[in-house]
């Protein structure tokens, strides 16, 4: 058997496996006792929701990755790959917009794949469970501003490392680099900017105490906030969260609607005060640039990789392409990119609970921060009581339990 073949099929293979495993064993964890601390946020009967919620979304999820894993390996071993090679290619166009179609045209059919099953877990699953608030219209205005999001900035990096790596010789791989590079430094801006106002409202935190609260903290922690915002979370879903985004001086801060109307100030102040702390503690910063290096080491390797023929023969794909041995060697990189985010996720846990620590010292206690806590974990129905693999490879924030734990 080709040695790239056997590599994939183990690579697919084993983490459909492995993550198999981890979701029984969660489901398995459960405890019908509530664990202590949550006496006050969770009844009986919430407590059995929120085991019923991670049931049904463990079934789901086992549902869809067999389902995920049968069509890539039906792709592989069929030789479909190759077809949409030819396919592509009959249009007669220069090798970047070939490239070009190529990527488009399976995003287009991964999209409608998957589209039954997003439905269902959206106005099915999240509806069961009162947190679905989106309509039908929604769902569909949001998905042509997706795509509309995919085709110009998907095209324009793209079409930049293909061109990159199709004329720029054995230094494509650096200019490509840079490309991503770029991207994921000024991405923030482009969210803030123009992608998240296509998807939500903003508007402005309103005169009150609880803006004089978050202006105070800010200034105490020398955070140079330049805006507070409420975002319309409620549009689309009951769940709530809050981040902050922005550089230099001009920080911004958005709350989920949802998160206002179900915590007192003082957790409030507590969640700003954990987000102030990724910035304090510089985690984002360390996160992007981990993340640069982990590109470029990516784009190194595929320059070695991206004509080799043995790893297109293991896709049965005939003639030999940039565009296709990106994608070949990014499903080739997968054993790889597993251990990555694993490893990732522990440095987030940890991140989080520098945070935490630091939203307990700068507020000068921790007990906003634990009943916020606490009062999110049931909000969302969280799962008090995760299995130690799945936390380990798949969790970026520590267990709830754990959290007020250090906290304590």
């Amino acid at each position: 058997m080709n040695p790239y073949l056997t590599i994939i099929l183990v690579a697919i293979i084993g983490e459909f496996v492995l993550r198999t495993i981890a979701r029984l064993l969660n489901v398995q964890s459960v405890s019908q006792n509530i664990p202590d601390g949550f006496e006050e946020f969770y009844d009986q009967e919430k407590y059995a929701k929120s085991q019923e919620y991670l049931k049904t979304n463990t079934r789901f999820a086992l549902l869809t990755s067999t389902f995920d894993i049968i069509i890539i390996l039906v792709v592989i071993l069929g030789g479909y790959f190759n077809v949409f090679d030819q396919f592509v290619r009959s249009f007669g166009y220069s090798s970047i917009t070939s490239g070009l179609l190529f990527f488009g045209f399976i995003f287009i059919i991964q999209d409608i794949i998957s589209l039954p099953f997003s439905l269902y877990s959206t106005f099915v699953i999240e509806e069961k469970f009162g947190f679905n608030k989106t309509t039908p219209k929604t769902y569909i205005l949001d998905k042509i501003k997706s795509y509309f999001i995919t085709v110009i900035l998907g095209g324009i990096i793209m079409g930049g490392i293909l061109l990159f790596f199709e004329k720029a010789g054995e230094f494509g791989w650096i200019y490509a680099w840079g490309l991503v590079s770029l991207f994921i430094v000024v991405t923030p801006i482009l969210f803030n900017s123009l992608i998240a106002p296509m998807f939500n409202k903003f508007t402005p935190l309103e005169e009150g105490d609880l803006l004089d609260a978050i202006t105070k903290y800010a200034k105490n922690v020398d955070f140079p906030l330049a805006k507070i915002d409420v975002m319309d979370g409620s549009k689309r879903s009951a769940h709530s969260n809050a981040y902050f985004s922005g550089f230099g001086k001009k920080k911004r801060i958005a709350l989920y609607d949802t998160l206002i109307e179900k915590h007192p100030a003082e957790e409030l102040i507590a969640v700003i005060a954990h987000e102030v702390g990724h910035f304090k503690k510089k985690h984002i910063i360390k996160r992007t640039i981990t993340g640069i290096l982990q590109t470029g080491i990516m784009f190194f390797l595929i320059s070695i990789f991206i004509s080799s023929k043995p790893l297109f023969d293991a896709f049965q794909v005939s003639e030999t392409s940039v565009y296709g041995g990106i994608l070949f060697f990014g499903i080739l990189y997968s054993p790889v990119d597993l251990v990555l985010s694993i490893i990732s996720n522990a440095f987030s846990r940890k991140h989080e609970f520098e945070a935490d620590a630091f939203a307990s010292d700068t507020t000068g206690s921790s007990e906003f921060m634990i009943t916020g806590l606490k009062r999110l974990s049931a909000e969302n129905l969280g799962n008090l009581t995760p299995h130690a693999l799945t936390v380990f490879l798949n969790y970026s924030h520590p267990p709830v339990v754990d959290r007020i734990k250090a906290l304590q």
